[in-house]
């Protein structure tokens, strides 16, 4: 063959096959970007919208009355709560399964458990938990039996399931865990859209005020130490607890 030919040829494949690859990795990110678009729907069918986190008797206590009050609240749980105990965590899960790392996953899984202070917030948890494990299944996105069993905890919650479908879609932990607070931020609002008179307009009010601090409750996350890991939310506690003899409830407790 002759040279000139050759380095024709290999001229094309240099600028041809980073190419290549660069349309690949970002046809993984879209396709990543729209898996963690249906993780965190509100459409996803794993009964979500039927829990409202202690917020409801907050609602019936008057502690949270208006859109300022509610702002407060979620401002509140997202500091003190997931910022210090499921966003951090949820990284530590996507990382051991990353690594398959069993052991890992299990201690965190029992140690989220663990901080349920009542038994209608580890319930939530737990159901779903078995609710996305199921849809998984029936999308044929788990692996066997026999894998999953080696994997993840026979009764793993919804956030060790939650890193578990974010890693098998190729979602980053930073984007996982941003994905995770927006998630719980729109269950919140739904919430308070049900059973407060609060207008869609002053939701999405909420909505734009508490964006950033979804961005820092991130950035604060991954940088915890796992000797400062642990909600301080003795209100949201004591709301959920209540919860369970409130007179009229929307929401299960």
């Amino acid at each position: 063959m002759p040279i000139l030919t050759i380095m024709i040829i290999l001229t094309a494949m240099s600028i041809t096959m980073p190419t290549d690859v660069t349309a690949q990795n970002s046809q993984n990110d879209e396709l990543a970007l729209l898996g963690l678009m249906q993780l965190v729907s509100p459409s996803l069918p794993i009964g979500a919208f039927a829990f409202s986190q202690g917020l409801e008797s907050a609602f019936e206590l008057d502690w949270v009355r208006d859109e300022a009050s509610l702002a407060e609240w979620l401002s509140g749980v997202l500091e003190d709560g997931l910022t210090r105990c499921e966003l951090p965590v949820l990284a530590r899960l996507h990382q051991a399964i990353g690594k398959g790392d069993s052991d890992g996953i299990a201690q965190w899984d029992a140690w989220l458990a663990a901080t349920r202070e009542t038994a209608e917030l580890a319930a939530e948890d737990s159901r779903l938990g078995a609710s996305l494990k199921r849809l998984l299944k029936s999308l044929d996105l788990m692996p066997s039996e026999d894998s999953l069993a080696a994997l993840l905890p026979a009764q793993a919650g919804y956030v060790t399931l939650f890193a578990y479908t974010a890693h098998a879609r190729g979602v980053s932990v930073r984007q996982t865990l941003l994905g995770f607070a927006w998630a719980w931020l729109e269950n919140q609002l739904a919430v308070a859209c049900k059973a407060l008179p609060l207008g869609h307009t002053a939701a999405q009010r909420v909505n734009e005020q508490l964006r950033p601090a979804l961005v820092t409750a991130v950035d604060q996350a991954l940088s915890l130490d796992d000797d400062e890991l642990g909600p301080v939310l003795p209100g949201l506690a004591l709301a959920s607890a209540l919860h369970e003899t409130q007179y009229s409830r929307l929401f299960r407790s």
